[in-house]
């Protein structure tokens, strides 16, 4: 049976790019559709998460005069992660898989044959995983294979060098419909839905047009998002810190009333003060993780709504 795809892609700030994107997406799904590998209903769902350009716009004309295009507007901006589970969710209850992808073209499009190909022989998730980062720069290289490796050492199941490029069937989109944490990190959850997976290598591009939405503060809050929302191997490590600092100051305490009793004089106030900015810092540093899952903690259990769809293209009647 000929399956109905769904490509989501979240938008912000995309005018720039959005129409080559849908240009080129419109004749890689025709072309996939003649040659029977996709349902000629299968679509390209646009996610606006509340762009302050035009992208929105560019979205409804694309809908006027290519039904293949469809798309959501979220009623405020609510970063990637959500817009991007916001498509999922709302793909799943029109098509058989469902491919994600960025707007900016850096995700290699001729890869989506390889993933429907992989999708038809069983594989219920298709990463897609860059083949090399040989064209970023030495510190993006460096910090992004930090973060992977970093995350492996926490205990974290994550692809080496995967996004947020991969297909996925309706069957993992259900299951991953009953995962409602409010810090959302993808690329940590799917791994542990379980379905049988499989990879399809690429090489990015570079980025059509238009800046990146994820500078280095971003890059930085989205890796601590996913260290504490998979692990607790942060607080651990404090645990052993602490125990390690309680027993080194029992040596200090040992020695200190060993000179005391031999009568040596010691003026001691370079100890002192390396003492009391050390364990200072230790302590702030160890209130901070602390201090960041209880916040993690407060954040789920309000239970807020991850996002609100403003407008859904596929259910408007024109």
């Amino acid at each position: 049976m000929v399956k109905i795809l769904y490509v989501v892609i979240p938008c912000y700030n995309e005018e720039e790019v959005i129409c080559e994107t849908a240009r080129q997406l419109e004749i890689k799904m025709k072309d996939l559709v003649r040659k029977k590998k996709i349902s000629s209903k299968s679509k390209v769902m646009f996610v606006n998460d509340g762009s302050k350009d035009s992208t929105w716009e560019k979205i409804q004309e694309l809908h006027q005069k290519n039904k293949l295009f469809t798309g959501l507007c979220l009623s405020r901006n609510k970063g990637h992660q959500n817009a991007l589970l916001a498509g999922l969710l709302t793909a799943k209850n029109y098509a058989d898989i469902v491919i994600s992808m960025d707007a900016d073209l850096q995700d290699d499009i001729n890869a989506i044959d390889e993933m429907i190909e992989k999708n038809s022989l069983g594989a219920e998730i298709v990463y897609g995983v860059r083949s090399s980062r040989k064209k970023d720069s030495f510190f993006k290289r460096f910090t992004a294979e930090s973060f992977y490796k970093i995350m492996k050492f926490l205990g974290v199941d994550i692809i080496f060098n995967h996004a947020d490029y991969r297909l996925t069937s309706k069957r993992v989109l259900d299951a991953l419909e009953g995962y409602e944490e409010v810090n959302l990190f993808l690329r940590g959850i799917f791994p542990l839905i379980g379905y049988p997976s499989s990879v399809v290598t690429y090489e990015r591009h570079e980025r059509f047009a238009g800046e990146s939405k994820y500078p280095l503060k971003k890059m930085l809050h989205f890796a601590w998002d996913g260290v504490t929302s998979f692990s607790v191997r942060p607080i651990r490590l404090i645990l052993n810190l602490g125990i390690l600092i309680f027993v080194i100051s029992l040596l200090v305490t040992i020695y200190c009333i060993v000179v005391k009793l031999f009568g040596y004089t010691v003026d001691g106030w370079t100890f002192l003060a390396c003492s009391v900015w050390l364990v200072g810092g230790v302590t702030m540093l160890s209130l901070g993780v602390v201090g960041e899952y209880i916040g993690k903690i407060y954040s789920e259990v309000k239970a807020r709504p991850r996002y609100h769809i403003a407008r859904n293209l596929e259910e408007e009647h024109d």
